[in-house]
């Protein structure tokens, strides 16, 4: 795996590479809000798109390098994640098309820079729908998916108190066993990303 600072309007981005021998397609993931790229399902995501001869960029956005736990605002978010993708589709990837997406928050980030990044596909894992609440209204992000043009898939897992993303015209659901970490049943979640991009990049 090779690191690459990419600098971005709200500081440094890190990409973690990992290139495929001959590769067809790229993908591109980010971490969850609190989490970072070692999550199990995003190295579980990474393995099999490198199955499909497909390059991985794992990236850490501005707040994590900078040693941040706290989540940036989102358009910091979305400029820097759209910086990012900019710079390995033009300078690491070489044009390739590019699979964008990541885990929770990642998922949102690439769902609403979808088309400014010109992302031939989303992949999202643990899309989170709706924030848990005890009681009140739950104010859902399904306009975020519904905003993509592109082929979406979104793992999930059956128990996820962030709630189940129904599945639409270019979007696939795969429920998987366990809760919001994915790390349940990573076999199934490996297989469905795997079988997806053989069929979508």
């Amino acid at each position: 795996m090779t690191v690459v600072a990419i600098e971005t309007p709200h500081g440094q981005a890190n990409a973690h590479l990992q290139l495929a021998d001959r590769p067809r397609a790229a993908v591109v993931l980010g971490h969850g809000a609190g989490g970072g790229v070692t999550a199990r399902d995003l190295v579980t995501a990474a393995e099999a798109a490198l199955d499909e001869r497909i390059s991985v960029a794992l990236v850490e956005q501005p707040y994590r390098v900078a040693g941040r736990r706290s989540p940036a605002p989102a358009h910091h978010l979305d400029a820097a994640w759209t910086a990012v993708v900019e710079e390995l589709r033009t300078n690491v990837f070489d044009g390739l098309p590019a699979v964008t997406g990541g885990r929770s928050s990642g998922a949102r980030v690439a769902c609403r820079t979808a088309a400014a990044t010109g992302a031939a596909a989303v992949l999202c894992l643990a899309f989170p729908l709706e924030p848990p609440r005890r009681s009140g209204a739950r104010p859902s992000r399904l306009d975020e998916l519904e905003a993509v043009t592109v082929p979406v898939l979104v793992v999930q897992g059956v128990r996820d108190p962030f709630g189940m993303p129904p599945a639409g015209k270019t979007r696939t659901v795969v429920q998987v066993n366990g809760d919001h970490s994915l790390r349940s049943d990573l076999a199934a979640l490996g297989a469905a990303v795997r079988g997806w991009l053989a069929e979508t990049v």
